[in-house]
């Protein structure tokens, strides 16, 4: 919609993100025209209940229904009520909560309500930023892929990097930032590896009544199975050239592989398990990176970023270690998305989600006009 922003300038944008970790909501502003990054601002966390957690986890895999109806709830009012801290800022990105994700089937299914929001906040909301890139043959994901290149800029990186999402699921980014624009061919390859964070949890909650391992405690106590880890591997996906994305629940089998280990053992081969997925995506790397940095959740389990330092041929590193917050990039992502979005540019490209021609997507709610 054409009031939503000025068309040009550097603007303020927040960004939202609830991930597939189902821990809570982050939020933050970026400083932004849509190209370029000139800064970062202040940001926010909202942790779900343990009855929000449940609520939303019973919506996982549902396309429709009451169930998906109650994640929506639980999603909205969450959303609102972080946000709603924030006032100083021109437009905001709102994800929402992914309940499904099959892009060859049924298409990506995120719970929210971007309309309601724009109004609560009386501000421009963008928001369903996957269902165009699906219609044109897409994976709907990753996203953050045109945010990352953007990073990369902004650190002034001259070699190719890696950024690493460790959330419920992983994915990763190659950037070459030798290259001008994220559009171009070469720019950016991106793809999600595997099951990153979400298996351990799952494991976490049906066995000891926790969230996760926190820092790892449980899985350093253990021995990997490597008859599991050899099963794990041999699923087609990881033998599928990039892009290529997953739902969360796509490898939930694999909490019935470790079904006869302990805790320790069990915890340890899953966590080895999102370890091997990347370091086989890694494969798909067009040349190697100078580093990868990692985000998301698992970056603070250390047993996962030393399998990780062990299985990969370049240096793993959180990202804070460049200057950047690990926690909130994906929540500046859809900020900056949201302005790219506003402005009538590109979001994706068949080097992130293997759509037929670069795509924007997304759609602009502007208070007033539901």
């Amino acid at each position: 919609m054409s009031n939503a922003i000025s068309k040009t300038g550097v603007v303020k944008a927040l960004g939202a993100m609830s991930g597939t970790s189902l821990d809570g909501v982050d939020a933050a502003i970026v400083e932004t025209d849509g190209s370029q990054i000139y800064g970062f601002g202040d940001s926010a966390y909202r942790g779900y209940s343990k009855a929000e957690r449940e609520i939303l986890r019973a919506g996982l895999g549902c396309w429709g229904g009451a169930a998906a109806t109650a994640a929506a709830r639980v999603v909205d009012a969450a959303h609102g009520e972080l946000m709603a801290g924030f006032s100083d800022y021109d437009i905001a990105g709102f994800h929402g909560q992914t309940l499904a994700h099959a892009p060859r089937q049924q298409g990506t299914f995120q719970v929210g309500d971007g309309a309601a929001l724009a109004e609560k906040l009386g501000k421009p909301v963008v928001w369903d930023f996957r269902s165009d890139d699906v219609a044109m043959g897409g994976e709907g994901a990753p996203l953050a892929p045109f945010f990352h290149f953007a990073c990369a800029k902004y650190l002034n990186l001259r070699q190719p990097v890696c950024f690493l999402n460790l959330g419920g699921v992983g994915n990763l980014t190659y950037v070459d930032p030798r290259l001008d624009t994220a559009e171009q061919p070469g720019a950016l390859l991106a793809f999600d590896t595997g099951p990153a964070n979400a298996p351990v949890n799952d494991l976490m909650q049906a066995r000891l009544g926790l969230e996760m391992d926190a820092g790892g405690k449980i899985a350093q106590g253990g021995t990997v199975e490597t008859g599991a880890l050899e099963l794990f591997l041999a699923e087609p996906f990881f033998s599928k050239l990039p892009p290529k994305s997953l739902d969360r629940n796509d490898f939930s089998e694999m909490i019935s592989l470790v079904g006869e280990l302990s805790d320790a053992d069990a915890a340890a081969t899953l966590t080895a398990m999102c370890a091997a997925g990347v370091a086989q995506g890694m494969q798909h790397c067009p040349e190697q990176p100078r580093v990868v940095l990692a985000t998301g959740g698992g970056r603070h389990n250390p047993v996962l970023m030393q399998m990780l330092s062990v299985s990969l041929d370049c240096p793993v590193q959180p990202i804070e270690e460049v200057g950047l917050d690990g926690d909130m990039l994906e929540a500046q992502a859809f900020g900056y998305l949201a302005v790219r979005v506003a402005r009538g540019m590109v979001t994706s490209a068949p080097g992130t989600t293997g759509v037929s021609a670069c795509v924007g997507g997304g759609v602009v709610s502007v208070p007033g006009h539901r």
